[in-house]
């Protein structure tokens, strides 16, 4: 005999007696319903009857009045719902639905726990309608994290706290400063000067670094990353929209070797030099770098990737190589500049959303070429800048007096200015820099290239210390001449 099968029709997530017991509790206790009404809302509640009858102790609450059987049912006969929600028995039922309200935290807990369940379930609804008419892939993607991200976001609360626990931490971290004054608060990018105006980099901070092609920004916010992730331990993503992964790679391993990238991709490096490059490729090997060398990259698939990439290994520090090479994925667009605009405002948003600080390369206009005698950058400057300016936390300039004959007496050739352009919450300054061609590097303006014979053969160190070798005492070595130093010792 064939049996049949029984199925069993899925309800929505709830409880009929939490909702009750929340509600009789708002009847009997006052301070139990000034809680209430501060955490849940009308939407909280599954039947029907329940959310009329919430929504009308809320108007109560809302003209200070207390909540208790005759403030309810005047309220709701008002508003003629009293036969609706199953009369005045009804409310005589929720009086005494409970003798005390001391545990209405559990239940409100719980109807809160349904009606974030029953959130998650309608929004996979959408997501899946929303799938099956969407034509872009990315877009779905994108709309699938951020409807979940919202539940999260609604359910995330504030209240008011006294002034006396916001001190205490006032106290505790001065404390902490007075013991460690060249602490950094924020992520060090390695640079003194910058980061003692700046206070290292800071979570939720859109820092915009523009230059004209060529004058090395890509190098210093690599220089960043490397620090960032070599010395000071945190997760860093790139993403390369103009240069492939391996071309990244090789200019951070250089530069943490201080070795020539020229010489190495000549293959005229010495064995001391091969040594720093194995030591430097150690260092960058047990690194958090993580790199992203997609040209189809959009502000949202940023995101999705980053969100991602947190979740499973931790995220501290992003960088975008670069802003105008990127596309906001929509196929129809008013124009460039609002496209950059509504870009700029996105990657804001995904910087305070993941709490991290992400470093935007960008070009400027041809204007800093144009103009006579100055050819300091300036915030006009910016390509396509829309609301790149007023949508960024910093704005840096990278400005090389060499490549326009601007050479200030005081200084010599290698020198440059970071400037920083503008700073919410800092001082704007000019912060002199020295730039290593050879080692795509820059460093502080009192270090120099020092050549030495040692295990970390050519290194930056300060100006008392400069040397050089002649180029007569150099002997080019292989891979295979270092390789078997770097072998973990046989236990």
């Amino acid at each position: 005999m064939e049996q049949k099968r029984q199925t069993k029709a899925k309800m929505m997530p709830h409880s009929m007696e939490a909702e009750q017991s929340v509600l009789g509790a708002c009847l009997i206790d006052d301070e139990a319903a000034n809680s209430i009404m501060n955490t849940l809302t009308k939407d909280d509640f599954y039947l029907e009857a329940h959310q009329e009858i919430f929504s009308a102790m809320y108007n109560i609450f809302a003209k200070n009045q207390p909540i208790d059987y005759v403030t309810l049912t005047d309220e709701l006969d008002n508003g003629t719902l009293l036969q609706s929600i199953g009369g005045l028995e009804y409310i005589t039922k929720l009086t005494n639905v409970l003798p005390s309200a001391a545990n209405f935290k559990v239940y409100v807990d719980i109807v809160k726990r349904d009606s974030v369940l029953r959130k998650i379930i309608r929004s996979s609804q959408n997501i899946i309608e929303n799938t099956y008419d969407s034509s872009d892939k990315e877009e779905a993607i994108d709309f699938a994290e951020q409807v979940i991200f919202e539940i999260g976001k609604e359910e995330e609360t504030s209240s008011l706290v006294h002034i006396g626990g916001a001190l205490a931490d006032v106290i505790k971290k001065f404390d902490t400063l007075s013991k460690n004054k060249d602490g950094i608060k924020g992520i060090s990018t390695g640079f003194k000067e910058f980061d003692a105006v700046t206070n290292g980099l800071q979570n939720s901070d859109l820092i915009l670094l523009a230059a004209r092609p060529g004058v090395g920004k890509t190098s210093f916010a690599m220089n960043i990353i490397t620090n960032a992730a070599v010395k000071e331990k945190k997760k860093c993503a790139i993403f390369s929209l103009e240069m492939p992964r391996i071309q990244i790679a090789q200019r951070a391993v250089c530069s943490v070797a201080s070795v020539s990238m020229a010489k190495a991709l000549k293959g005229n490096l010495a064995v001391d030099e091969w040594k720093s490059l194995w030591t430097a490729n150690k260092q960058l090997t047990e690194a958090g770098i993580f790199i992203d060398d997609s040209s189809m990259n959009t502000p949202m698939s940023i995101l999705s990737k980053c969100r991602r990439l947190k979740r499973e290994q931790g995220l501290d520090l992003v960088m975008i190589d670069y802003l105008q090479l990127m596309s906001s994925g929509k196929s129809k667009v008013e124009s460039r500049q609002n496209e950059v605009s509504e870009m700029t405002r996105y990657l804001k948003i995904a910087a305070r959303e993941l709490n991290i600080p992400i470093i935007v390369l960008s070009q400027l206009s041809r204007a800093v070429e144009q103009r006579k005698g100055d050819h300091k950058p300036q915030l006009s400057d910016l390509r396509e800048s829309g609301s790149i300016e007023q949508d960024a936390d910093i704005v840096l300039f990278i400005y090389k007096p060499d490549m326009y004959n601007d050479v200030v007496n005081e200084d010599e050739p290698g020198i440059c200015t970071l400037s920083i352009a503008k700073h919410r919450n800092g001082e704007l300054k000019d912060i002199k820099l020295r730039w290593i061609g050879e080692y795509t590097t820059f460093v502080d303006r009192d270090k120099r290239p020092n050549i030495a014979k040692n295990e970390n053969r050519i290194r930056v160190v300060d100006d008392n210390a400069y040397g050089d070798i002649p180029p007569e005492e150099e002997q080019t070595g292989n891979f295979d001449e270092v390789k078997d130093l770097f072998k973990p010792e046989e236990e």
